[in-house]
Formats: C-alpha cells, sequence, structure tokens
C-alpha cells in the first residue's frame, strides 16, 4: 500500500513517458529496456499508464469511502441515539439501498451522473453509505445505554455533545475498520465503472480502462494485462490485510 501510494504521490516527478504520449512506431510491443511493461496499442508506455493510474484507483477509493463516512455516519448515529421514528425512516432507507447489489447499485448511479472519474466517486460513495449507516446505528443503539452516558445525560449535557463526545470515540475503532476494508472494495468497483466506460475517461489512464482496453488483444499482446490486472490485485490485497490487522488490534476481547 505504501509503495503504490508513494507511487502516485510522486507520479509527477518521477523520470518516466508522458502516460498520454502516443507513439505509432511503438504500437503494441513487448517489454524491453525501454518500455518495461511494454506499450499499448497507441505506443503510451504501460509503466507510466500504470503508475499514473494508480492516483485514479487510490483517489477514488479513498475520497469514495470519505462520502460514505461523511454521511453514513452521522445519519446511523442519529438513529441509533434518538430512535423512534427517525429511526425507523433511515432504517428502512438503508435496508432498501442494502437490498441491492453494490456494484449494480454503483453502475445505476455512475451512469445517471454521467461516466466521469468525479461521478464515479460518487456513485460509489452512495452505494457504500448504507453499510455505515447500519453499523454506526447497531454501535450507537450499543453504547447509549452505557452508565457513562447515562450519566452526562443526568447531568444535563446536549445530545449533540453526547454524541460527540461520548459516543463518537467509542464507536470509531469499528468505523475505521470497515472504512479500510471499503476502501478495497471502492478500488474494484472504480476498475469495474472504468472497464464499463463509466469512470475515468480516455486519454487519462485507470487500471479498470486498461483492462478494458488490454481485453481486446488478450491472443496478440497479453502483456497489456498483466500490469494493471496484478496493481488491482495487490492494492486490494493490501487494503484487506491492513483491515484484519486493525480489527486485531482494535478489538478489545484480543488484548485481554
Amino acid at each position: 500500500m505504501l509503495f503504490f501510494a508513494a507511487l502516485a504521490l510522486l507520479a509527477p516527478l518521477l523520470p518516466i513517458p508522458n502516460p498520454t504520449a502516443t507513439d505509432w512506431m511503438l504500437v503494441r510491443k513487448p517489454p524491453s529496456a525501454a518500455h518495461w511493461f511494454g506499450t499499448d496499442e497507441l505506443g503510451r508506455d504501460i509503466l507510466s499508464r500504470m503508475i499514473w493510474g494508480a492516483r485514479a484507483s487510490l483517489q477514488a477509493g479513498v475520497i469514495s469511502v470519505g462520502i460514505a463516512v461523511a454521511f453514513g455516519v452521522p445519519l446511523g448515529l442519529l438513529a441509533g441515539y434518538f430512535g423512534g421514528w427517525l429511526d425507523q425512516i433511515i432504517a428502512r432507507i438503508t435496508d432498501a439501498m442494502l437490498a441491492m447489489p453494490f456494484l449494480i447499485l454503483a453502475i445505476a448511479l455512475a451512469a445517471f451522473l454521467g461516466p466521469s472519474l468525479q461521478n464515479a466517486m460518487i456513485a460509489i460513495g452512495i452505494s457504500a453509505m448504507p453499510v455505515f449507516v447500519r453499523l454506526a446505528r447497531g454501535q450507537a443503539l450499543s453504547v447509549k445505554t452505557e452508565d457513562y452516558v447515562e450519566a452526562a445525560r443526568s447531568i444535563g449535557i446536549s445530545n449533540l455533545r453526547i454524541m460527540g463526545r461520548y459516543i463518537l470515540p467509542n464507536i470509531f475503532p469499528p468505523i475505521l475498520v470497515q472504512a479500510t476494508l471499503t476502501i478495497a472494495t471502492a478500488i474494484i468497483a472504480e476498475a469495474s465503472l472504468s472497464f464499463l466506460g463509466l469512470g475515468q475517461q480516455a486519454p487519462e489512464p485507470s487500471w479498470g480502462a486498461m483492462l478494458a482496453t488490454a481485453k481486446n488483444f488478450l491472443t496478440q499482446a497479453p502483456f497489456m494485462a498483466v500490469a494493471p490486472g496484478i496493481a488491482i490485485f495487490l492494492v486490494v490485497m493490501g487494503f484487506n490485510l491492513l483491515g484484519d490487522g486493525l480489527r486485531d488490534a482494535l478489538d478489545p476481547r484480543d488484548n485481554g
């Protein structure tokens, strides 16, 4: 994860070719000393496009999950803390959204908003939001009955301050773990949307768009699919392992 994050951040400073520069004399050339991962159907350097594509994939993963957390956690916190009709409305809307497969909902929203990386991030963020609503609601329902919350309520502390000072910090660890795991899902979703033409638009590089192009040349130039495919696999695996590690580290039952 740190390796790919460094590549994404340092892409403008690295001595690599322009990822959008075409060269018709280098169309679908295999890996060589000049082009380590070969060139694509327009003669563009695949290594350069993979490095710049990391920016799109990581940006989509982090920002889309940020959107989901920013809207989902407050809604879940309100539903869990206040209960009643507010809880019923939020819970039913959340259940309706969870009834639709995550990727299908993201595709529908991205198609409605229009093809672009920004719209893809919004679509993924909205699609991932119900998970955080339900998680925050369940955690808030558990924490709001604790003695320290009852004590704070008994001395007249406002509901908003109780939620922000006493409940939110205590439900933050599972939300952090879920956010880390959801980033991996969001990266796959962004690659899927770009593969379908609903994410990053040409000529800007994206791992999903690179795979969409590579599928047309699997017999003539299979190397075109190797780099973006391995990159997606490694980044997603990294975020999943990080999420599992955080879950083990933040679980008080495992810490004695």
